[in-house]
């Protein structure tokens, strides 16, 4: 079997993550985070859809960890994402790092908003 070594050549990966903590590309973010292509952040939560709506030309999905749970976001959130024209997909945090990591290897143009475990 010959295995290769993947390559995020579009984005940074979430390498780990823990009670209140993500570890994206070696660095480590407490709280609310925002991935998106070329930057990485705290973020304010559902209140603030803007760090993906500015963004909004270089996405196709935002995928929302919503913590520990499976749990409801805002309409307003979705809403205001979705006006953008940016597609949303809630997961628990940890699946959805998961697959944004799996798809930013396929070089796909995603974004990240977690909450944390």
């Amino acid at each position: 079997m010959q295995l290769s070594e993947i390559t995020f050549e579009t984005g940074r990966p979430v390498d780990g993550y823990g009670p209140n903590f993500f570890r994206v590309a070696g660095e480590v973010f407490e709280g609310k985070l925002a991935i998106l292509p070329g930057s990485c952040g705290p973020w304010a939560g559902f209140d603030d859809p803007s760090p993906f709506v500015d963004a909004a030309k270089e996405l196709d999905v935002v995928f929302v960890g919503t913590g520990a749970q499976i749990a409801h976001i805002p309409p307003n959130f979705r809403a205001t994402l979705e006006g953008a024209g940016i597609g949303v997909e809630i997961m628990n945090s940890p699946t959805a790092c998961r697959t944004y990591n799996i798809l930013l290897s396929e070089g796909r143009r995603i974004g990240l908003a977690l909450i944390p475990v």
